[in-house]
């Protein structure tokens, strides 16, 4: 295992950020923990997993900002 002063700035940025998300799911546990999916989110999450493992990609934010007037 590399020591701290081995790694680079990223491995140590995201050694922390793991760290972080860690220590917060321990102190807050998941918000979410014991609600149940709705069939409809579901099977929206499976059908945007399997656009984009097919190359699909959905519309850019510079689109998204535009269409929103946020310039």
């Amino acid at each position: 295992m590399a020591t701290i002063a081995e790694i680079t700035p990223e491995e140590l940025r995201a050694l922390i950020e793991s760290i972080i998300e860690e220590k917060l799911l321990e102190l807050l546990g998941d918000p979410d923990e014991g609600y149940a999916l709705r069939k409809a989110v579901r099977e929206r999450l499976l059908r945007q997993r399997r656009a984009v493992a097919a190359g699909e990609r959905g519309i850019s934010l510079e689109q998204v900002v535009q269409q929103l007037d946020l310039k």
